[in-house]
């Protein structure tokens, strides 16, 4: 019998590891996903068979479900890739970030403009973001998409829900600063020995999420993306 997820059981493993992937990355082990979480011992194919396994297809309206709850962070953080924070690990992380370097220091300018759409009006569908910033069409889809990367990684946007979009549902993107305004603000009253004590105990030096964390914080403190 296929073990059945639940929102809460989801939310309560996020806490638990402070930081996880929807999906594994080929089948590693590092860093850890809702999958890995559920079904540690199976290994993860793309299949979408409604007669059969439908693990896959749970998990992924599961995430969706879970991108508009306020209880955790979702973000496309982790080498692009839909990850969930706890709301305590996405706190520490926020006010480290925010003492130790200026994350909008390098946007490019198609980050600035998205991150400004954003924080006048949040949240906003992939179709109005694109349409507000003249980013339409093939040709921009990569300046769009490396925007997208740049907030991302600093924290500064995040995916909460879904927004009616046309013929298919699209995600929702908002300003951390108006999502999470209550995050942003305890991040800010927060001290780095304690942030730093919440990092170490929930990805430690060595972990994956810590050494992409570390990478991207080191990277923005030079005024630079890799």
């Amino acid at each position: 019998m296929i073990k059945r997820m639940n929102q809460k059981s989801a939310i309560s493993k996020i806490n638990k590891n402070g930081a996880l992937l929807v999906f594994p990355i080929k089948n590693e082990k590092e860093p850890q996903s809702l999958w890995s979480e559920f079904y540690p011992r199976s290994e993860m194919r793309w299949e979408w068979d409604t007669k059969g396994d439908t693990r896959v297809s749970d998990l992924w309206h599961l995430m969706k479900k879970l991108s508009g709850s306020k209880e955790v962070v979702y973000s496309k953080w982790y080498q692009g890739r839909a990850t969930f924070f706890s709301r305590e690990l996405f706190t520490a992380l926020v006010c480290i970030l925010n003492h130790q370097a200026n994350p909008r220091a390098g946007l490019s300018g198609a980050g600035r403009g998205l991150l400004e759409t954003l924080e006048s009006d949040s949240p906003l569908s992939t179709k109005q973001l694109k349409s507000l910033n003249d980013l339409k069409g093939k040709f921009n889809e990569g300046i769009y998409n490396r925007g997208l990367r740049e907030l991302f990684s600093r924290f500064l946007i995040i995916v909460c829900g879904e927004i009616d979009d046309g013929a298919f549902p699209s995600v929702a993107l908002g300003a951390t600063s108006l999502v999470y305004e209550d995050l942003i603000e305890a991040a800010k009253k927060m001290n780095q020995k304690k942030a730093w004590s919440i990092v170490d105990r929930l990805v430690p030096e060595g972990n994956s999420f810590r050494k992409f964390f570390d990478k991207t914080l080191k990277n923005i403190s030079l005024g630079s993306e890799s």
